[in-house]
């Protein structure tokens, strides 16, 4: 399946970052994208009459995680993927004309932290943010039985000029007050956005691609290394460290998304041919600031 051929492109969670970025993409090489919408109340039937004869079906739902997590919160983290893939695959299951790939999100906080994984890697985490991960891309891999290709993206930190990370990152280091989180030690995986772009369209055209998927720069780097980074192309200073206690105070059980260290490679990927744009952090964050 070649991209060079006009195709139905189908994306649920077509208003986020990533869902918005890849329609200018597909839609930039005159593909038809459509938006896939689901909720508590709507019926298989709708999911199939949205997704029928699609080629390809994205799937990018999903509350954001960079919250504070209070039971009811994980409730919605939980519903908002797994349910929502669910009805996809159901969906997949009842159409008459099937997408050939399913590509399906997921992230590094299914990984054990402080060591280091390549997409293989069993050695999952303990934890509310593993266990999502690993229920939703169960729920993903279900479409296999379908005869459609799939690919669960396991998304590092996402970094772009138009949000994701940066929303989060930049404003205390512009207020002079940026610095390093916790311990500083932790390792972060992370992608520049074009990166990310740039892999699902190799995906679409490298058919030998499948199951899970890291979605990282190959070169992950420590919390301290990217601050000080960051200071010295914001021109910002870096020395209010933000303590471990304070982020959990903050963010609770949430607090594990900047504090876990994952060291993530995107070993498939690589094997497969694809180049990254920007594989280290600085040039990455310079064209993203610039």
């Amino acid at each position: 399946m070649a991209i060079g051929n006009r195709l139905k492109i189908a994306i649920c969670g077509k208003s986020g970052l990533v869902g918005s970025k890849l329609e200018e993409l597909f839609t930039s090489q005159h593909n038809d994208v459509i938006g896939v919408k689901i909720r508590d109340n709507t019926s298989i039937e709708e999911v199939v009459a949205q997704i029928e004869k699609c080629d390809i079906l994205i799937n990018l739902s999903g509350t954001t995680i960079l919250a504070p997590w209070s039971e009811s919160y994980k409730k919605t983290l939980y519903s908002s993927r797994i349910e929502t893939t669910k009805k996809l695959v159901e969906a997949i299951g009842v159409c008459k004309e099937r997408p050939k790939l399913f590509l399906s999100a997921s992230a590094v906080g299914i990984y054990e932290s402080n060591i280091a994984h390549d997409d293989n890697s069993k050695n999952y985490a303990d934890d509310f943010l593993s266990a999502l991960c690993r229920d939703w891309e169960a729920e993903a891999k279900k479409a296999e039985a379908f005869d459609v290709r799939v690919v669960q993206m396991r998304f590092g930190v996402v970094f772009s000029k138009e949000g994701g990370a940066m929303d989060k990152i930049v404003p205390p280091f512009k207020m002079g007050v940026g610095g390093e989180l916790g311990s500083g030690e932790q390792m972060v995986s992370w992608i520049h956005i074009d990166d990310l772009l740039r892999a699902i369209l190799f995906i679409t055209k490298t058919p030998d691609i499948s199951g899970s998927v890291n979605f990282t720069s190959p070169y992950p780097l420590s919390n301290k290394e990217q601050t000080d980074i960051l200071g010295k192309v914001l021109h910002r200073p870096t020395f209010f460290r933000v303590p471990a206690f304070v982020i959990k105070l903050i963010f609770g059980e949430g607090s594990r998304v900047v504090l876990d260290s994952k060291e993530v490679y995107p070993s498939k990927l690589l094997e497969s041919g694809f180049v990254f744009e920007y594989d280290k952090f600085e040039p990455a964050l310079r064209e993203i600031v610039g």
